[in-house]
């Protein structure tokens, strides 16, 4: 029996994903979030042989996206699985995903079946990804560094710059010089423009 825990902000598709999986009798849907940090506090509190084999997760939620989640699942219970189901296929998002230890990148357009079979094979150790998202993925590099993501991500959601350094806990100087870089890797005419363009990449 697989173990899946799923974590989706919207939840109408989290119903509708959860009933399509508990058809399979191989798949147990044992818990559900609407984002990342309730997930990932859930999942904290649950005792290991109660931990879920696989974690599928979609990316864009409030409190933590899924990247975010698949970060901190492979540094905490690297036993479980992550596979994200998205319907943003930016290269951006693959690239940091398959950093993040994720196994499988499934487009929420996919045939359910194709969906099922992701899981099985991730529980096999393999992983599951488009071929021509993973090619995508490879040629669109990500020229940020974390800490000039973190900078950016901020600044997008309209801190300022001091605010920026204290949530960063870094200094003013050193913030703007993360934003003036990341405006400078983007070919970008301010932060928000910078910003902009990250998230359209999939980088943000």
């Amino acid at each position: 029996m697989i173990k899946v825990y799923l974590v989706e902000d919207q939840a109408l598709v989290r119903d509708a994903v959860a009933a399509l999986l508990s058809l399979d009798f191989n798949i147990e849907v044992i818990g559900q979030a609407c984002n990342g940090r309730d997930a990932l506090n859930e999942i904290s509190a649950l005792s290991k042989d109660l931990h879920p084999d696989i974690i599928l997760t979609d990316i864009e939620m409030p409190s933590m996206n899924g990247i975010e989640l698949s970060e901190q699942i492979a540094a905490k219970y690297p036993a479980i699985n992550m596979v994200i189901m998205t319907t943003f296929s930016r290269a951006g998002y693959i690239r940091r995903s398959l950093n993040a230890g994720v196994k499988g990148f499934i487009l929420k357009e996919a045939p359910s079946e194709e969906l099922i079979n992701a899981l099985k094979k991730v529980m096999q150790g393999q992983k599951v990804i488009d071929p021509e998202l993973a090619i995508n993925a490879l040629d669109d590099a990500d020229p940020l560094t974390d800490k000039e993501r973190k900078a950016l991500k901020l600044a997008s959601d309209g801190l300022k710059t001091s605010e920026i350094a204290k949530q960063l806990y870094i200094s003013e100087g050193t913030t703007r010089n993360y934003l003036s870089d990341a405006i400078a890797k983007l070919n970008a005419t301010n932060r928000i423009d910078a910003a902009r363009i990250a998230r359209q990449k999939g980088w943000l």
